[in-house]
């Protein structure tokens, strides 16, 4: 039998073999190619050629490489541990092909193969691992943002349950401070600021209600007499606007959020926009583009805004487009951009920015909650659907003591509106 290339020599430069009887399962032992006797006494090799001793077939030991060594062969004959004697894969004078070994499948050392089970399972784990990242950078961002409320505002706040669990009425305060050098008809830019948008959101517990308090309501402000509502927020800030708010509806307020308009447009680009519904509108706001301030002209319809053109609308008080709009109009006009920012908040393209989102929501705002309470405030209103817009409805003026005027709600029209707010 010819030599094989891979077969190294015995020392004197003969290879070796292993020996094995013709027609039976038995090794014969090691013989050299010269000859010998196996275990029977009969002869091998060519010497019994025309003896009339039985003829063998011999057959070339192979060496155990590294991969059988350590992979589970069997000695030098190659076999699958456990291989039974005959048949192709365990016996011993089978073909070749058979005592090499056949790498089973999904055995060795190659790399698993990729199935459904597994793409799902490395899907569930990036998900994991996504969501995770953006809830860390939530309660970090709402941390930071936590210490800026005063604690004169914290201590004028009525003590209540987690939110997603049990009705929460948040105060939500907006001020007309503006950067100086503004020219925004109305707005503060140094000293005292009146608050620009008072609206109340009771959420949690399976409660969902917006109210919006007119700005120039005449009420009456603890150790000021009577007033525009906003006057309370140049006076005594936001705790003197939670002690007006709660007197003045007999409701008690629970957390409070004030938005910081410096950072308002950014959540919204950080969400990829907004949808809000308007009727035409024509608004310049801090003298227009034209003296460094903000346009916005829209047609009726629905509209994708960014950060600027949403904050832009959100204080539009003057509609050059339908002069018939009031303070009333502005109020409804802000809900609806809390519903284009809750909607896009729930929208499932916003899965793949939740990290940025995640980071600059608790930056829009400054509140009393920290990250775990203001997260439950959030899913309460995730989960309690989208409340219809409200807004406390004057029913005649009232002169003030400085000769302004004022916005009066009667009595039975706030119990009214109160009443459907506790019932969300």
């Amino acid at each position: 039998m010819p030599d094989h290339p891979d077969e190294p020599d015995r020392p004197g430069g003969e290879p070796t073999y292993r020996v094995y009887r013709a027609g039976d399962d038995r090794p014969a032992g090691r013989r050299e190619q010269r000859g010998g006797r196996d275990a029977d006494g009969a002869a091998s090799g060519p010497r019994a050629a025309g003896s009339g001793e039985p003829e063998y077939t011999r057959y070339r030991s192979r060496p155990r490489s590294l991969r059988e060594r350590f992979g589970g062969r069997d000695d030098a004959l190659g076999e699958r541990p456990g291989a039974a004697s005959g048949g192709d894969g365990g016996f011993p004078g089978g073909p070749p092909r058979a005592r090499r070994g056949l790498r089973l499948p999904g055995r060795g050392r190659r790399g698993r193969a990729i199935t459904p089970g597994r793409v799902v399972k490395w899907l569930l784990l990036a998900v994991g691992g996504w969501l995770v990242l953006s809830l860390a950078l939530f309660l970090i961002s709402a941390q930071i943002q936590q210490g800026k409320v005063s604690d004169e505002a914290k201590a004028a706040l009525t003590d209540a349950s987690y939110p997603l669990f049990s009705p929460n009425n948040v105060l939500i305060l907006g001020s007309d401070q503006r950067p100086a050098g503004t020219k925004e008809p109305g707005a503060s830019t140094s000293g005292p600021s009146r608050s620009d948008t008072i609206m109340l959101w009771r959420a949690g517990g399976g409660k969902s209600a917006r109210l919006s308090i007119p700005r120039d309501t005449v009420v009456d402000i603890p150790g000021h007499g009577r007033q525009k509502i906003n006057a309370a927020y140049a006076y005594g800030g936001a705790a003197l606007s939670i002690d007006t708010i709660e007197q003045y509806l007999g409701i008690p307020v629970n957390h409070l959020i004030e938005v910081d308009f410096e950072n308002f447009p950014k959540l919204i680009d950080a969400l990829g926009g907004i949808d809000v519904t308007t009727g035409r509108v024509c608004s310049e706001i801090s003298g227009g583009e034209a003296n460094g301030g903000w346009t916005l002209r829209l047609r009726r319809g629905t509209h994708h805004l960014d950060g600027e053109q949403a904050l832009t609308l959100a204080r539009t008080r003057k509609n050059d487009c339908n002069p018939s709009e009031d303070d009333l109009t502005r109020a409804r006009r802000q809900q609806e951009i809390l519903s284009g920012i809750k909607g896009q908040l729930t929208s499932p393209g916003t899965f793949f920015r939740l990290p940025w989102v995640s980071w600059a929501a608790p930056k829009a705002i400054r509140t009393d909650m920290g990250g775990p309470t203001l997260l439950g405030f959030f899913a309460a209103t995730a989960v309690g659907g989208t409340p219809p817009v409200a807004v406390l409805r004057p029913s005649g003026y009232e002169t003030l003591p400085d000769g302004g005027s004022g916005l009066v709600v009667s009595d039975a029209d706030k119990q009214a509106a109160v009443q459907a707010f506790m019932d969300g």
